[in-house]
């Protein structure tokens, strides 16, 4: 079932007829959505952890993604994915933990899997096109191998939506800045900020 902002928050409802809080969430989009900004800030209204699965991914493969991508291919990248999110999914999170998934985590099918296996809490932040075009070319200092021609980028945006649409929350992103989309996540998640 499709949760939109400001339906009932994730989590099976126990006996007392209460729903069970999210101590793990992770947020799916495409590359320039803020998956690792808004992360950071929500960790941080939180007082939970945040982690970036593509520099768990650096740090064990000791190179940067660009270079797995050109040096192995995109196949051993998605391997070295899989492994990583299997590692999050075993740790035990009894603190609370936002995970940002790399754009195209969501849409392997043994990543989605693994994650419903899971029972986790997946959060799409969504924005149009031609925004998250516009936020990668802001970014200057960060290398994305999948990012080309703004054709690409848009054929390759259309491709991946429908695998993000099937997250467990949609939060729309549009022009809104970090702080705010973080606030929405918590409330869509049923989520308070630490005191």
């Amino acid at each position: 079932m499709k949760h939109t902002l400001g339906s009932r928050p994730a989590g099976n409802a126990s006996a007392h007829g209460s729903v069970s809080v999210p101590r793990l969430v992770f947020l799916v989009g495409f590359m320039g959505a803020g998956k690792s900004s808004v992360g950071r800030a929500l960790a941080q209204q939180l007082g939970w952890k945040f982690e970036d699965l593509d520099e768990r991914i650096v740090s064990r493969e000791q190179r940067p993604v660009e270079r797995i991508f050109r040096d192995s291919g995109e196949s051993e990248f998605r391997r070295a994915e899989h492994s990583a999110l299997r590692a999050v999914l075993s740790e035990p999170d009894a603190g609370g933990r936002i995970v940002a998934l790399g754009g195209g985590a969501f849409v392997q099918a043994e990543n989605a899997a693994l994650l419903a296996q899971a029972s986790a809490v997946t959060v799409f932040l969504d924005a149009p096109v031609e925004v998250l075009f516009r936020r990668c070319l802001q970014e200057q200092q960060v290398e994305r191998p999948l990012r080309k021609s703004e054709e690409e980028f848009r054929k390759l945006y259309v491709t991946r939506r429908p695998y993000y649409s099937k997250a467990a929350f949609r939060v729309e992103t549009g022009d809104l800045d970090v702080v705010a989309v973080a606030g929405q996540v918590a409330r869509t998640l049923g989520l308070r900020a630490s005191d």
